[in-house]
């Protein structure tokens, strides 16, 4: 009864163990399923960023596609704006070089400078390019002046020259925007994928130490139970040990007496059984005496054999009360030892375990300390890169129309502008190299 109780008293230690255990395991599968939702979450969010972004582009290659068709519109007015200005000119060579000398006869000068400056001014208004615009006010004033032509190819020359220099920093912008931004959506990229990667190891770290000191809470309490356990089986053993042996030493004891007793009443009634005081008396007693014992006294010899049957009855009840008592003790030390035995090894195994459990914490702590600070430093670095990012989206991004449009719009001036020019001035227009050289040559003669 003893060892069953025992193994009762294990089984139900072994139960609550598991039930404690399978508590963990549902809550880590909360946790996970909470993960598994986070991280839904964030692939969700990540989907819808790409699907604006890829709203945002086809936006913006629309709008390049419009720009492009305007500064196309735009230099197809100002080139029949210059193929009509061309014809109110010839060019004529001198000692100096080209020079306006007189116009063609038969022609109106006044009338076709007034269609070509309609004309700047119907697509300035068509496409609303502020450059074209801007050449047709100024050609509208220096047509009251003296000379038209020549201020008119001199502003015309200017203006040129400043948008081949926007078109070139502009250019230079956009590979430079073009660079930052697919570098930084990497960064952004890599650094999310990071983050969320060291976030899902720093939960796992987190829930593990949470069950190893979980699991090292239930060994250390089921090492002190297991050692009260043994200390109350030895005293229970210390005592029941004591009282049976108590209990044998009286039961011998008793054996012992009953064994004297039957001795001496034996040796008596066999004694008595031979006397033969009266035996030879063979007189007969007086008619008047009085009446008396008429045979030998030998004890109760009758009544003798119940008394000896019960001693020899309390002898046997005293042997077997030894026998049993000392059979019992030494069940009982046998018991007393294989559980002590069972008890220790159980102690030594939860011992191992929690040591383990304890080195396996230690560890880990150190991981996770390491994965919190590399966490911490990688969501610095994706802080920064956001920060940049916003930064860059405000030339880079959004500066309301797109770096296409912008060039179309640029080329479409540019080609209205030459095309002017070589109508004014009667001549192709130098490179951008030589008008560029010319500007400084002429800024520092003016210095």
């Amino acid at each position: 009864m003893q060892t069953m109780r025992d193994q009762i008293r294990l089984a139900d230690q072994e139960m609550s163990q598991k039930t404690k255990r399978k508590a963990q395991r549902t809550a880590d599968k909360a946790q996970a399923e909470g993960d598994l939702a986070e991280t839904t979450r964030v692939r969700d969010e990540d989907d819808k960023y790409r699907a604006e972004t890829n709203a945002m582009c086809e936006i913006k290659t629309e709008d390049f596609h419009s720009r492009q068709e305007l500064r196309a519109g735009e230099l197809e007015a100002l080139d029949k704006a210059i193929e009509i200005i061309s014809g109110l000119q010839e060019p004529a060579r001198g000692a100096g070089g080209s020079a306006f000398v007189q116009l063609r006869a038969g022609r109106s000068s006044n009338a076709d400078l007034k269609k070509a400056m309609d004309l700047l001014h119907e697509r300035a208004t068509a496409t609303g390019s502020k450059v074209l615009d801007m050449a047709y006010q100024q050609a509208k004033k220096a047509s009251s002046g003296e000379d038209p032509f020549a201020k008119v190819s001199d502003m015309i020359r200017k203006l040129i020259v400043k948008l081949m220099e926007e078109a070139n920093e502009e250019a230079e912008h956009k590979g430079w925007c073009n660079t930052e931004l697919a570098t930084n959506k990497l960064t952004r990229t890599h650094k999310y994928e990071e983050v969320d990667s060291l976030m899902t190891d720093v939960e796992g770290l987190e829930a593990l130490i949470t069950r190893l000191t979980q699991e090292m809470e239930e060994l250390s309490s089921g090492i002190t139970e297991l050692q009260k356990a043994m200390a109350q089986a030895n005293a229970e053993r210390a005592e029941e040990s004591a009282e049976n042996k108590r209990v044998a030493a009286e039961a011998g004891d008793g054996a012992d007496a009953v064994a004297q007793a039957l001795g001496v009443l034996r040796d008596f009634y066999a004694k008595a059984a031979e006397a033969t005081a009266f035996s030879q008396m063979q007189q007969t007693p007086a008619e008047d005496a009085p009446e008396t014992f008429d045979s030998s006294f030998k004890g109760q010899q009758d009544n003798a054999g119940g008394v000896v049957a019960m001693l020899e009855v309390l002898e046997s009840d005293f042997a077997r009360l030894q026998s049993d008592t000392e059979s019992a003790e030494v069940a009982a030390a046998a018991n007393h030892k294989t559980f002590t035995a069972e008890s220790e090894h159980d102690a030594a195994v939860k011992n191992a375990e929690l040591e383990h459990k304890t080195s396996k914490k230690e560890d880990k702590e150190l991981v996770l300390q390491t994965t919190k600070s590399t966490l911490d430093k990688t969501q610095t670095e994706l802080d920064a890169a956001l920060a940049y990012y916003d930064k860059l989206k405000p030339t880079c991004i959004d500066s309301g129309i797109s770096y296409e449009d912008r060039v179309d719009r640029r080329k479409e001036e540019i080609q209205s502008l030459t095309e002017s020019y070589k109508i004014l001035a009667g001549e192709e227009l130098p490179s951008f190299q030589d008008m560029k050289a010319e500007q400084l040559d002429g800024a520092s003669t003016k210095e």
